[in-house]
């Protein structure tokens, strides 16, 4: 019997991506592996059933949990679908391996082998895996235009027969994957884009792409690619310089998140207040508390003359690039494990190693069993 590879529909309000896309499912096949789906699974990518030609399609997601020996799936799937699940069978997504200690619990009792990949290694080999990244590119891609959408100014310059129209200024918080695709897209719609981030390093990748760096003072460099959290007296410098660039933008984009935590907020209501009348702030992360002071998930809320947006499910306005990302994000991580159509986990692999969540019984992430209490 060869490799069963299980993919059930997404059943999260709005998440509208999927976890294979028909060429991703050739490269299982061909490593002797055979896919069984959901019915309608891919519909709201845009994937109809029939471009699943060698797929085995069935009606009841129980089906897919409980005969799949690999399961893949975007977001973390229900304690029900769980308990359906093969003991010993392995999880592949993006788990949240911070937010639920029972769910996590769960995963253990049923001997699930987990792999979130929030938890991947941040090393040179993981790169073709790195589900944050490459969804991160997504969010920021569609961010910029989300503020271009909203802004009540051109963003590119505009000559017309009675003068030119100047473009808009548009400030980007965070360089990291969103960030960098939020500035680059903004530039391209013809924008003037000044953007800023906490690490200085970041300073060349922001103007290699013609935006201006922001230099407030503050600089923190965290560990693994991500930024530290600042201390109250460097939170209170970097305030006081950024207001001004805030004040004078016509677009705000905010990116900075820490994974597994709350996002920090950055911008305070006092400089919304500064801002120009008319102005759009686009909070990319506002599902995990928002950059903004104000923000609400998945609502655009006038705050004086500013409208301030905080979208939800960004990656699935663009949801058939999005899973083509991803699925190609989940085939590298677990295809080098498939061989002769079987799967052979290799614990040495210091990629494999570093994302499990959990395995015969065990919390396997000492970072999650400690935020956690497990």
């Amino acid at each position: 019997m060869p490799l069963l590879i299980g993919v059930p529909a997404e059943t999260v309000d709005g998440e509208r991506r999927l976890s294979v896309v028909p060429d991703v499912v050739k490269k299982y096949q061909g490593l002797g592996a055979h896919v069984v789906m959901q019915v309608g699974a891919g519909v709201p990518a845009h994937f109809r059933d029939e471009a699943f030609a060698e797929v085995s399609l069935v009606d009841d997601v129980a089906a897919v949990f409980g005969e799949a020996e690999v399961v893949l799936c975007v977001q973390p799937p229900t304690t029900a679908s769980i308990a359906a699940m093969k003991p010993g069978s392995v999880l592949l997504g993006m788990l949240q391996p911070w937010a639920d200690a029972e769910r996590v619990k769960l995963l253990q009792e049923k001997q699930i082998t987990a792999f979130a990949l929030e938890l991947l290694p941040r090393i040179s080999r993981s790169q073709s895996m790195d589900a944050l990244s490459s969804q991160a590119a997504v969010a920021g891609y569609e961010c910029a235009l989300i503020a271009a959408d909203h802004s009540p100014k051109f963003f590119p310059m505009l000559t017309y027969a009675a003068g030119t129209i100047r473009p808009a200024k548009v400030l980007v918080i965070g360089a990291g994957v969103a960030g960098l695709q939020a500035i680059a897209t903004a530039r391209r719609i013809g924008a003037m884009v000044e953007a800023y981030d906490v690490r200085p390093e970041t300073r060349e990748q922001i103007e290699s792409l013609g935006a201006k760096f922001v230099d407030t003072g503050v600089a923190a460099a965290g560990t693994g690619g991500y930024a530290r959290e600042l201390t109250d007296e460097e939170k209170a410098r970097q305030a006081e310089r950024l207001a001004k660039a805030v004040g004078q933008c016509d677009a705000l984009i905010t990116t900075a998140a820490i994974p597994g935590k709350r996002a920090p907020q950055i911008i305070s209501a006092d400089m919304i207040a500064r801002m120009k009348p008319g102005a759009v702030v686009v909070d990319m992360a506002a599902e995990s508390g928002g950059n903004v002071e104000g923000t609400v998930a998945g609502e655009k809320v006038w705050i004086n003359d500013v409208l301030v947006i905080g979208p939800t499910h960004i990656t699935s306005r663009m949801p058939v690039h999005a899973s083509e990302m991803y699925a190609k994000n989940l085939f590298n991580f677990i295809s080098p494990f498939i061989k002769d159509g079987a799967l052979a986990l290799d614990w040495e692999d210091e990629v494999m190693a570093g994302c499990c969540l959990t395995h015969a019984g065990e919390v396997r992430h000492a970072g999650v069993k400690q935020i956690l209490g497990l």
